[in-house]
């Protein structure tokens, strides 16, 4: 059976037919990757400055990561927890010993760790801080994106998120983000049992808090006995320039929510860190998943973090970060209003100009051989690769530069 290749027309026309339109993506068909490199259907080269929502911080089809995943998909690929198998105690040693907890409990996609975070959360604060049943509460911020589930887009505050959706999970109490007085307030309520935050809310728009806003509301939720949860899916795995965003303030956080780049975008992987005394509140029976831990998930997630260390892309990404900030100030455009963010997770906010907006840039910057997509209309999100070298970046830079200028 031979194949036709199909044309970028055909691929979009077959995905508004057959497939629900609950995304709206740029008009580029993609159809192979390699490092920081992707390419349309026409072979057309583009710098890939997304990176799946910095999932692929490693890179594209990183050649570790992918013969971890083709060697272990023809040996051994899924068990369930219904039996033991040879692979995930080894990956829970390592992932466990590398972020410095005492316990992981493995899931598949980030949306799927919030939830176990909940779930955790609650169980600890009937179980531990003695919180009569059903009355436990969570505070979250507000523009948060935590996920998509029911579950999490009660305390959604983006009517897209949670428009037609309801009725809503009850529990949570939504505060201002980078607000300490806030939850110096909501933590008053005995019966708040933790605070899940972003440590930099990334679909918002890359909004970094204040330095010393962590810090202070780890503090906080101590005092209180609340547990400090730290939301790191699109934030972790050197993203930042440290390996999570909470390192940048040397928070422990009572538990860790982790996906995206723990799998370098190869296999949906997510985990959720917490020590002893919270995780061993979930008994066997109580929470679980068939593909979580598999044995393709573990091998996978041990060549990704692997890659992480051996490549220095913590500190690369804090390098070139703050090289990609200075270089985006510089840009001399009214269009450019501001430059946000922390390591290689940046974001540019866009004042429209003669009928253009953020959209429109992105579609030149597609032209010109760059990919980015816009978040809540005049935001632009910069998050390329970490493996990408500096002389790759000035290109970029350059390509951003000739875009916004076009419109000049």
């Amino acid at each position: 059976m031979t194949t036709k290749k199909i044309t970028a027309q055909e691929a979009i026309a077959l995905e508004d037919k057959y497939g629900a339109h609950n995304y709206h993506p740029l008009p580029v068909v993609l159809s192979k990757g390699e490092g920081v490199f992707v390419w349309d259907v026409d072979g057309k080269r583009y710098y890939d400055f997304l990176s799946a929502y910095s999932a692929v911080n490693q890179g594209h089809c990183h050649p570790k990561i992918v013969k971890a995943l083709t060697d272990q998909a023809q040996t051994l690929a899924l068990t369930s927890r219904a039996f033991y198998n040879d692979i995930l105690g080894v990956y829970e040693k390592y992932v466990t010993e590398y972020f410095g907890f005492d316990k992981v409990l493995p899931m598949n996609t980030g949306a799927e760790g919030v939830e176990t975070a909940i779930k955790l959360t609650r169980k600890w604060a009937y179980k531990k801080k003695g919180i009569a049943e059903n009355q436990a509460k969570i505070v979250i911020c507000e523009n948060n994106f935590h996920g998509r589930t029911t579950t999490i887009v009660s305390f959604s505050s983006d009517p897209d998120g949670y428009g037609d959706y309801g009725p809503f999970t009850p529990g949570f109490v939504k505060i201002p983000y980078n607000d300490v007085n806030a939850l110096a307030k909501a933590l008053e309520d005995p019966t708040v049992a933790g605070f899940l935050v972003e440590p930099i809310q990334g679909e918002a728009g890359v909004f970094v808090p204040d330095a010393g806003y962590l810090k202070k509301c780890s503090e906080l939720c101590k005092s209180k006995n609340v547990l400090f949860i730290a939301d790191e899916v699109q934030t972790g795995i050197a993203r930042t320039g440290k390996m999570l965003a909470v390192d940048h303030e040397g928070v422990k956080p009572d538990i860790l929510i982790l996906g995206k780049a723990i799998s370098g975008g190869l296999y949906p992987v997510s985990a959720v860190f917490a020590n002893d005394d919270v995780m061993l509140v979930i008994k066997p029976g109580q929470h679980g998943s068939t593909f979580g831990g598999n044995p393709i998930a573990c091998k996978v997630a041990m060549a990704a973090l692997d890659v992480v260390k051996e490549e220095k892309l913590a500190e690369r990404a804090e390098k070139l970060g703050e090289i990609l900030r200075k270089e985006l100030r510089a840009i001399k455009s009214d269009m450019i209003t501001l430059v946000r963010g922390k390591g290689l997770l940046n974001a540019i906010v866009i004042k429209p100009k003669n009928g253009k907006e953020a959209w429109d840039v992105c579609v030149k910057m597609a032209e010109n051989g760059l990919l980015a997509k816009p978040t809540h209309g005049d935001i632009i999100r910069f998050a390329p690769p970490l493996v990408i070298t500096e002389e790759q970046l000035m290109e970029c830079v350059e390509i951003i530069k000739k875009s916004v200028l076009s419109f000049e």
